[in-house]
């Protein structure tokens, strides 16, 4: 009972623009999950307002996260709207495994390395935690832009990560959205996942 009161004080303490940033995240998610251009602007608005409320609840990378998010909305934009190197649309990718295990390697060492740092020089909440999400999103993100079949299978861990800090710090709307995501990131690999075979006529890479 204590938890389900904590939990709806949690959503009417949330101030409206967390609703918003979370209408738009989910606008996101779904016009991304389509190939939609405009998911971009949709994601550019909606990480400025995570950027001012995660640095104001001590969660200092993920507001530098969303900061990057921000830049990265518009160079997903620009990519998408002007398409490949042969200026036609953008295809969806699929990268080698020994590709990826170089990413998680790379990416876990330097996570390691920013979270004893938060740590240790600075007052941030869950650092570990919050710097291993942080710098796989940031990979992430960029696979989102380049349109790499993966992307997806990447956010499935992250966001499911990520609902424990939500559910710590009281951010309890934007934990709602990370639930979604994470469901609807199974979605958007099966999604892209067909289209890539279809499109592509063949399998996914090889070993």
């Amino acid at each position: 009972m204590d938890f389900i009161n904590q939990t709806l004080a949690g959503f009417t303490a949330m101030s409206h623009w967390e609703y918003i940033a979370v209408a738009l995240s989910m606008a996101y998610l779904l016009l991304a999950i389509k190939e939609n251009l405009w998911c971009w602007p949709a994601a550019f608005f909606s990480t400025l307002i995570y950027t001012i409320m995660y640095w104001n609840g001590a969660l200092l990378m993920e507001s530098l996260l969303h900061f990057y998010y921000m830049y990265m909305a518009v160079y997903g934009w620009l990519v998408w709207r002007k398409g490949g190197a042969n200026k036609h649309e953008l295809a969806i990718t699929s990268w080698r495994l020994n590709q990826h295990l170089v990413i998680i390697a790379v990416t876990s060492l330097v996570a390691l390395i920013l979270g004893y740092i938060m740590t240790t020089y600075t007052h941030a909440d869950f650092a570990y935690l919050d710097s291993f999400t942080t710098c796989f999103a940031v990979v992430t993100t960029y696979l989102v832009a380049k349109k790499v079949l993966e992307n997806w299978l990447y956010w499935i861990v992250i966001d499911a990560a990520s609902m424990y800090l939500y559910y710590e710090k009281g951010y309890y709307p934007t934990l709602a959205l990370f639930v979604f995501y994470t469901i609807m990131a199974a979605w958007g690999f099966k999604t892209w996942y067909e289209e890539y075979e279809q499109d592509q006529a063949k399998p996914l890479a090889q070993l």
